[in-house]
């Protein structure tokens, strides 16, 4: 009764051994395909799948190197020949291994596909005209604009306090200047989505600047009235007789 309990135990070690050591092999020849497609693409991530008679095969590659080697054959049960979990076994990698050299022919076929493709593009290209000239202009002007706003925030800080802001409608339009102490912190049209003549950013668009410079007078003479009711107020403040 105790006759099968004596005989030897076959061992998997060799089996595996062989499958590790060919998974490893497939891994690092289909890393150099993965980084092929990688450079081929221009991206960091992405997969691309081939067909052979066998089947299909889709390469998954991220950081140029292999995520997955996926290996569906026509029949059975698809295969991870690559990836980052465990090999596969040892008979699905024997069927995929069977259709290997047919993908990497597929593969081969495939960037063959692409010799010649930019052999008519141009790359002679018209010159680039420069913005320069623009730009001095348009800082030019922000620059003129900031040295008003500066003077307007003087004025309000010696009058207003510490910080404020001062706001009135030119056109339409809201035109809002803050101010924190004696220095301008930003001249805003259009309320709070609007656009920045002055921040402590970058000046705006040059577009932008032409569309508003003609109504900067505006806001500096709504302004000049608001300081002279200001001092007609004042002016009517009676301390009594002398």
């Amino acid at each position: 009764m105790t006759e099968g309990l004596d005989a030897d135990v076959d061992g998997m070690d060799e089996v595996a051994e062989r499958r590790d050591e060919l998974a490893a092999r497939v891994r690092t020849h289909a890393g150099q395909i993965a980084r092929e497609l990688a450079v081929l693409q221009g991206g960091d991530y992405g997969q691309e799948s081939f067909d052979t008679d066998g089947g299909s095969w889709t390469v998954k590659y991220e950081a140029g190197d292999v995520q997955y080697l996926r290996f569906d054959p026509k029949s059975g049960s698809e295969t991870y020949v690559v990836s980052s979990k465990q090999p596969p076994e040892p008979g699905p990698l024997e069927t995929a291994m069977a259709d290997y050299g047919n993908f990497v022919a597929a593969y081969n076929e495939y960037v063959r596909s692409f010799d010649g493709l930019l052999a008519d593009v141009p790359d002679e290209f018209p010159e680039v005209e420069s913005t320069a000239e623009l730009v001095a202009e348009r800082d030019r002007i922000v620059q003129r604009i900031r040295e008003v706003g500066t003077a307007m925030a003087g004025e309000l800080y010696r009058y207003d306090g510490e910080y404020g802001t001062y706001s009135t409608t030119v056109s339409g339009t809201r035109w809002e200047l803050k101010w924190d102490g004696d220095a301008v912190s930003y001249l805003r049209v259009g309320g709070s989505d609007g656009t920045y003549l002055l921040s402590q950013y970058g000046p705006p668009s040059a577009p932008e600047v032409r569309r508003l410079a003609d109504d900067v007078g505006a806001f500096v003479e709504a302004f000049n009235e608001h300081v002279d009711d200001l001092e007609a107020d004042l002016s009517q403040v009676s301390l009594g007789e002398e």
